[in-house]
């Protein structure tokens, strides 16, 4: 059985009443993956904004698999040192992570934030030498359209990611750089310039679903039976 762990900060965890991506991306694989998988990670549940921290449950369909390592507030450098005992204990096969933007905006700029990364993998590895990863850039978001600087961090984050994927991928334990989706917009796919609406969340699951289908064959490209 292969086991997916999907990894990230407030736009992966998401909040109450909403699917999240990782939901999308369970119905795709439920969909169109031939063989049998899991959603494996060390914590369920979704962010609480009434109480302001992560212990709801009240998905807007909590009928799948509702594993994760994701946190609201939470980035590169705070999942590099949890990652390995979290592979470890889950036996993760494949870690679908969307993290940088929380990183940037508060804790380190695009250097740190790319080395803090390299250490994530390095501790993936370290936790089991075959694990894959698909590594999403730093999306769209309203700060980024507002705040050139901040903008120019994200750039600069962005590409210094591509390299590490370049430098660090290996065929025991190869790494993907999945494509920021071409069509996604923070009008129509957020509710708050941020976090995804049920549209963003169906273009985030169709980039990592998009990534392993080109490069591994894995499933099919995301589509309709997934709406």
């Amino acid at each position: 059985m292969l086991r997916f762990m999907p990894v990230g900060d407030s736009m992966t965890i998401g909040s109450a009443g909403e699917h999240t991506w990782r939901y999308r991306m369970w119905q795709h694989l439920r969909a169109t993956y031939g063989g049998p998988f899991g959603i494996v990670g060390p914590r369920e549940t979704i962010y609480d904004k009434a109480t302001d921290a992560p212990g709801s449950y009240e998905y807007a369909d909590p009928d799948f698999p509702r594993a994760h390592l994701a946190g609201w507030g939470e980035g590169w450098i705070h999942l590099a040192p949890l990652i390995g005992e979290a592979v470890r204990s889950s036996g993760a096969d494949v870690l679908l992570v969307s993290l940088g933007l929380i990183d940037l905006g508060f804790y380190t700029d695009a250097e740190q934030t790319a080395a803090n990364a390299r250490t994530f993998i390095t501790q993936a590895r370290a936790a089991n030498p075959r694990v894959a990863m698909v590594l999403l850039p730093v999306i769209p978001n309203t700060r980024a359209d507002t705040d050139a600087p901040f903008a120019a961090e994200v750039t600069r984050f962005n590409e210094l990611l591509a390299k590490a994927v370049a430098d660090l991928d290996e065929p025991g334990s190869p790494l993907l750089l999945a494509s920021v989706p071409e069509s996604y917009v923070i009008g129509s796919d957020t509710y708050d310039g941020t976090h995804p609406n049920a549209s963003g969340e169906r273009k985030l699951a169709a980039a990592f679903a998009g990534a392993m289908y080109q490069a591994w064959g894995l499933g099919e490209p995301y589509g309709a039976e997934t709406a």
